[in-house]
C-alpha cells in the first residue's frame, strides 16, 4: 500500500464517496458527518473548512482536535487489511474512517459504530 499517495488525497475528493456509499443503503449525510465529528473531534464549522481548503488526509488526521479514544475498539477487514494491526497511525485511522462508513452503509446503527 502506498501510503504517500493516500496521505496526500485530498480529504474533499475522497468525503463525496463516502456519503454516496451511505446514501446508496438509505443513511444520511449527517450521519456520516457524525461519524466523522465522533472520530476526530471536528465539528461542522471545521468540515466546511477542511472540504473547502481540500485538506489532506494526513493533515485531516494529525491535525484532528480530538481522535476518539474508542477507535481502538474498531475491529475487522477493511480493503484487506486488518484496522487493528496496521502499524502507520495515520493509514491505521485512515482505514478506521473507512471501517465505520462501511458499518454504516451496512446497517449497524451509530450507538454500535460508536462502541457505545
Amino acid at each position: 500500500m502506498d501510503n504517500n499517495r493516500v496521505y496526500k488525497m485530498k480529504f474533499a475528493s475522497v468525503y463525496p464517496h463516502y456519503i454516496t456509499k451511505a446514501e446508496k443503503k438509505g443513511r444520511t449525510r449527517q450521519e456520516v458527518n457524525d461519524l466523522i465529528f465522533w472520530l476526530t473531534g471536528y465539528d461542522e464549522t471545521s468540515l466546511v473548512d477542511i472540504l473547502t481548503n481540500e485538506t489532506n488526509f494526513e493533515t485531516f488526521f494529525n491535525d484532528a482536535p480530538k481522535f476518539n479514544p474508542n477507535a481502538s475498539k474498531i475491529k475487522g477487514v477493511i480493503c484487506g487489511y486488518r484496522v487493528e494491526e496496521i502499524e502507520d497511525p495515520i493509514m491505521q485511522k485512515v482505514r478506521y474512517l473507512d471501517k465505520i462508513i462501511d458499518e454504516l452503509a451496512k446497517g449497524k446503527s451509530l450507538d454500535k459504530i460508536m462502541r457505545k
